[in-house]
């Protein structure tokens, strides 16, 4: 019996568990560094580095990989891809200096950007016509993934001993070889004489393009609270604990919102969810650091709820537009919008230092009006409006 759970293929669910556990080692080194800044005496300047090289690896990396799944075979991206990631990443607590620590995080995060433009690709293609919903599913099981690996990395590691993390590997890989065993042989991604990748991107590039500014901008305000916010915390006298407690809620109700947020796309069209969740998001972001207690809480919760809601809809709809460079074009609007985003937190840490970490996270809360104003353009109905013309 072909059993749809939640009218979904088991694809999208095998490819929803892979990119949870994916998403979760992409998460081992932040939780870790309080252990290893002394272990291997590094600098926080250092130490960021290493976190901007590893982000550059599993995030801008995927344009490469995008690009080679549309062309060659995704079924060896897809399980090569976490194998290698899982494996590599596990090591991260046997690094005796630095620059092995970052040939750990290069690799391992060349492993996660490869599994991520052709599972994206495949669960586009084989949700049917739950496209923004089977999204929803993928990307909520990335956030959530990344949410609890502190929870589960740093008590262990804490208690046992940087030696110990290679153990983590024994348990996910069983994991992964449970889920992958079940993909069955993919089909090309296109027809050979099609043309895919960046050239076949060309007669979309104006919606592309809008898409792409407004993944930067929701990503680098989702980024900029959940890296200042638990700082500011701590400041105002909270324990490291209770501040991470927040930040750790903050993405939790940001993995609901994905998955809420593909849901509504199917019934009431992409442009509307997305243009609404963003314009909710900015005043509960706008007065979040200026409150403190419950109401903090609260106006974090929900509006990172809204803003992660955009996000499987961004990529729906970009690959809807697209559907012949589905891959390549995940990619973009993925890794490359993430790492471009990224990139930019240490200026965002820069004006932090400089006029303070409220007024900084005040003013970045109203980057979601601007990527509404920028939705405006696109229509709901992105298969028929956005599609270029036959001549």
């Amino acid at each position: 019996m072909n059993r749809r759970p939640l009218g979904l293929p088991p694809i999208v669910w095998w490819l929803a568990g892979t990119h949870m556990l994916v998403d979760g080692f992409g998460n081992i080194y932040a939780p870790l560094l309080p252990l290893l800044i002394p272990r291997l005496h590094l600098s926080l300047a250092a130490a960021g580095m290493l976190q901007m090289v590893f982000q550059l690896a599993s995030s801008v990396a995927q344009l490469g990989f995008g690009y080679l799944a549309d062309r060659w075979r995704p079924r060896v991206l897809l399980i090569a891809g976490p194998a290698l990631s899982v494996i590599v990443l596990s090591l991260v607590g046997l690094a005796d200096n630095v620059w092995t620590l970052g040939a750990i995080l290069v690799v391992g995060g060349l492993g996660g950007a490869a599994f991520h433009p052709p599972a994206a690709a495949l669960v586009h293609r084989r949700s049917g016509d739950r496209r923004a919903f089977g999204m929803s599913l993928h990307i909520t099981a990335g956030t959530f993934g990344f949410a609890i690996a502190p929870l589960i990395f740093a008590p262990f590691v804490g208690r046992l001993g940087l030696a110990w993390t290679p153990v983590f590997m024994l348990p996910a890989l069983v994991a992964l070889a449970s889920l992958l065993h079940r993909v069955p042989a993919i089909e090309r991604l296109h027809e050979p004489h099609e043309t895919t990748g960046f050239a076949g991107l060309r007669p979309y590039a104006r919606p592309l393009t809008l898409l792409y500014v407004i993944v930067v901008l929701r990503t680098l305000t989702a980024m900029s609270f959940s890296t200042f916010m638990p700082v500011m915390l701590t400041r105002r006298g909270m324990s490291v604990g209770e501040a991470g407690a927040i930040a750790g809620f903050y993405l939790l109700a940001s993995s609901a919102g994905a998955f809420l947020g593909g849901a509504l796309a199917d019934r009431f069209g992409g442009r509307r969810i997305m243009m609404a969740s963003l314009i909710g998001s900015v005043p509960l972001l706008v007065v979040a650091p200026t409150i403190s207690g419950w109401p903090l809480i609260v106006a974090l919760a929900i509006g990172g709820l809204l803003l992660q809601s955009t996000l499987p809809v961004n990529v729906t709809m970009a690959q809807t537009i697209a559907p012949i460079s589905a891959a390549t074009v995940s990619s973009i609007m993925m890794g490359f919008a993430w790492g471009v985003a990224g990139l930019s937190a240490p200026l965002v840490g820069i004006v932090a230092d400089r006029v303070g970490i409220e007024l900084t996270l005040t003013a970045i809360a109203g980057l979601p009006l601007a990527a509404a104003i920028l939705a405006w353009p696109l229509p709901d109905d992105a298969p028929s409006g956005l599609r270029p013309s036959s001549n």
